[in-house]
C-alpha cells in the first residue's frame, strides 16, 4: 500500500481536484483494505476484492483510485443511498467490512481547526489527523454475492423480446415467458423524446 499523500496526489489527479471528500474516501479504503488484509488490491490480490459505495461524489472516486476497483471491472458497485460509505468484501474469504463516515466529524474537524474558516480547507486538514475511530463507523458485515456479481464472471445473454437489445449477467426481467430488459419491463430511467 502507498502513503496517505501518494493516495492523495492520485485522487486529485483522478477527480480533478482535491477536497474533504476525497480525504475521506481516501482514509476510507485504506482502512477496508487494511481491516482485509489486503496489500496489493491494484496487483497481486485485485481478484480478491469487491467494492460496494453509497454515493455518487467525490469520496467514490478516492475509493477506486486506492482499491483499483473500476464498474468496467465488475469490481465497484454502486448502490445510490446518500451515504459516505462503503463496504468491502473479499471474496476470497468472504470477510467484509462496511465503513462510513461520522457525521461527528465534521464539528470534530471545527473544534480541531477554528482558526480555518473555509470548511473544506478545515475538513480537509482535520480529516488527515483524525483518528479512523473519531472519524468512521466500522461493521463487520455479510454481504451475498450471486455468481453474476463477480469480476470475471461469463454468463449468457439473452436478447430482449421487444426492443432487440442485448442484456447481460441475468439483467433480464421474465414476464409472461418472455425475457425483457429493464426498461422494456417499465423500470426506466429514460423515455423517448
Amino acid at each position: 500500500m502507498k502513503s496517505l499523500d501518494e493516495y492523495l496526489r492520485e485522487a486529485e489527479v483522478a477527480h480533478g481536484h482535491l477536497c474533504a471528500g476525497q480525504v475521506l474516501g481516501v482514509r476510507m479504503a485504506m482502512l477496508g483494505l487494511d481491516k482485509l488484509g489486503i496489500e496489493d488490491p491494484r496487483g497481486k490480490d485485485r481478484k480478491r476484492l469487491v467494492t460496494f459505495v453509497e454515493i455518487d461524489r467525490c469520496a467514490t472516486d478516492a475509493v477506486a483510485v486506492v482499491t483499483g476497483c473500476r464498474l468496467g471491472k465488475r469490481a465497484l458497485k454502486f448502490r445510490d443511498w446518500g451515504k459516505v460509505a462503503a463496504t468491502f468484501v473479499d471474496v476470497s474469504t468472504a470477510r467484509a467490512f462496511r465503513i462510513a463516515a461520522r457525521e461527528s466529524s465534521k464539528a470534530l474537524a471545527k473544534s480541531m481547526h477554528p482558526e480555518i474558516e473555509n470548511k473544506n480547507q478545515q475538513q480537509m486538514l482535520a480529516y488527515r489527523e483524525m483518528s479512523n475511530e473519531d472519524l468512521f463507523d466500522v461493521q463487520a458485515v455479510t454481504v451475498e454475492l450471486r455468481p453474476e456479481e463477480f469480476p470475471g464472471y461469463k454468463g449468457e445473454r439473452v436478447v430482449c423480446a421487444r426492443c432487440g437489445e442485448g442484456i447481460n449477467f441475468r439483467r433480464e426481467v421474465v414476464r409472461d415467458g418472455e425475457s425483457l430488459c429493464r426498461s422494456c419491463a417499465g423500470e426506466s430511467y429514460y423515455r423517448p423524446a
